[in-house]
């Protein structure tokens, strides 16, 4: 009997231009099916090092703004003619719905498109140091200049758009880049080093190497020729980054467990619609997915009650079709680590509403109540597509409740009343409040960062640029 064998395809790593295989391989999974989709190389330290090498060569290049501008806004145009092919990548590797997956390749260009407009905006400014006795005949201004060589660490949930947004910006800037994408979701960003390429960006100044995240990041770690750390990820290895890059730039996108006021005089049904939306996409695994709710107790039942229904209407299934809502996550331990944190909340007091029955990876939506801030699932970032609901008299013990945590990155509220809005922007402890929608509301072009363990530094392309360049004075004395 004949059995048919699949080839699966061999991704390689991206160093100076060109494409090489090395010696030895990782496999990819299919997240729906669990079976293998690919093979990345397992990049050598040799070849980390010529990539960081290659990277600093190109820095010594010419690469004008115009010519930035160019490319990036080309790559823009090339993803995009590229939409469907990425997005059945995203559907695979991440197990991301097909519509998310069609509407991050969509973001990704947007991101690109952004990041392009930006390298033409990058200024100084006039500094006024002939008001200094004795300076009357001198004239000053500063000028942005490149860091350099950018170590870039992707996370495995968001593994297109999140990539653009450090390899544009950066780009835009005039650095060159080396990118780690995670091991478990690289196939998109090798495929948009292809789409880089095509659009015309000089040999260098990206390099893509794949591999084990703890062994290749203490490499480039190690690298003193690497100038700046763009990372994503969790509070751990951000702090290992940190202690280790010394006196070198480091950006930190870290964990969170996103807080959601709903006040007595919101629009209930508006407030139910966006967070049953946004709590649950790409099964939970959104750094600002909504994890903790407070509900004034007034409203608490009706809203506890209409959550569950529009939850229960969320198909779950083949991140491939159409009709799916909510596909597998990342992999079955991540899966089994949330069931685990639920049962222990339900052990622990907390009452079950909806979900809570696990299925290999796939994890039901799932909304607790009667839970405590000291239970993993409230204290803890969960990662996963539950959402624990408590309650609050006051708007005073909401902003109270909301900021007992170790993070600070977004944080939604839904009210009609303009003072509390007005409190709550000057009293929460976050990067950013959304007013009447969910804390997980993102455009690509907006300051996006957090307070506390959630990090440091800002991403969209302008606020990243600032980031990834350094400030120049220049005094004439005339």
């Amino acid at each position: 009997m004949n059995h048919e064998t699949t080839v699966l395809p061999v991704y390689g790593v991206f160093v100076d231009g060109a494409w090489e295989l090395s010696a030895e391989t990782m496999e990819v999974l299919d997240k729906y099916t669990l079976q293998p989709t690919a093979q990345i190389a397992d990049a050598s330290p040799e070849q980390v090092s010529r990539a960081v090498e290659s990277a600093a060569a190109a820095m010594k290049k010419p690469f004008s703004p115009y010519e930035r501008y160019k490319v990036l806004a080309r790559a823009a145009e090339l993803l995009l003619a590229r939409r469907d092919e990425f997005a059945a990548t995203l559907a695979a590797e991440v197990g991301k719905p097909i519509r998310e997956s069609r509407g991050e390749v969509e973001r990704a260009a947007q991101t690109l498109l952004i990041s392009a407009e930006e390298a033409k905006r990058i200024h100084g400014e006039g500094v006024p140091v002939e008001a200094a006795p004795g300076s009357e005949q001198r004239l000053a201004f500063s000028i942005r200049v490149p860091v350099g060589v950018i170590a870039a660490i992707t996370p495995f949930n968001v593994p297109l758009n999140l990539v653009c947004h450090k390899i544009g910006p950066a780009l835009a800037a005039g650095n060159s880049v080396v990118l780690k994408p995670s091991e478990v979701t690289p196939l998109v960003a090798l495929k948009l080093a292809d789409v880089l390429a095509e659009a015309g960006l000089p040999s260098g100044r990206l390099n893509v190497v794949t591999g084990d995240g703890a062994v290749i990041g203490g490499l480039l770690l190690d690298d003193a020729r690497v100038q700046m750390y763009s990372f994503t990820g969790s509070v751990r290895v951000g702090r290992l980054i940190r202690e280790r890059a010394g006196l070198r730039k480091v950006a930190l996108e870290l964990g969170n467990n996103s807080a959601n006021i709903v006040h007595h005089d919101c629009d209930l049904q508006l407030a139910v619609d966006m967070i049953a939306a946004k709590g649950f996409n790409n099964a939970g695994q959104v750094c600002i997915s909504v994890q903790r709710v407070f509900v004034h107790e007034s409203i608490a039942d009706v809203f506890v009650e209409r959550l569950k229904a529009k939850t229960e209407q969320l198909v779950m299934g083949d991140p491939r079709e159409e009709a799916t809502d909510i596909g597998p996550m990342i992999s079955v331990r991540e899966a089994e680590r949330v069931e685990s944190w639920v049962n222990e909340a339900l052990e622990q007091g907390a009452v079950l509403v909806s979900g809570g029955k696990r299925d290999g990876a796939f994890y039901p939506p799932t909304i607790l109540t009667g839970v405590k801030a000291d239970m993993k699932v409230c204290k803890q970032e969960v990662f996963g597509p539950v959402v624990a609901i408590e309650t609050y008299a006051t708007a005073d013990e909401a902003i109270a409740k909301a900021n007992d945590s170790e993070y600070g990155l977004q944080a939604g509220l839904f009210t009609k009343d303009l003072q509390l809005a007005m409190k709550a922007a000057k009293e929460l402890e976050v990067g950013g409040l959304i007013i009447n929608d969910a804390s997980a509301y993102r455009v690509d072009q907006m300051p996006y960062g957090g307070v506390k363990n959630s990090g440091t530094g800002k991403e969209g392309p302008a606020y990243a640029i600032m980031e990834m360049t350094e400030e120049k004075l220049i005094v004439f004395n005339l």
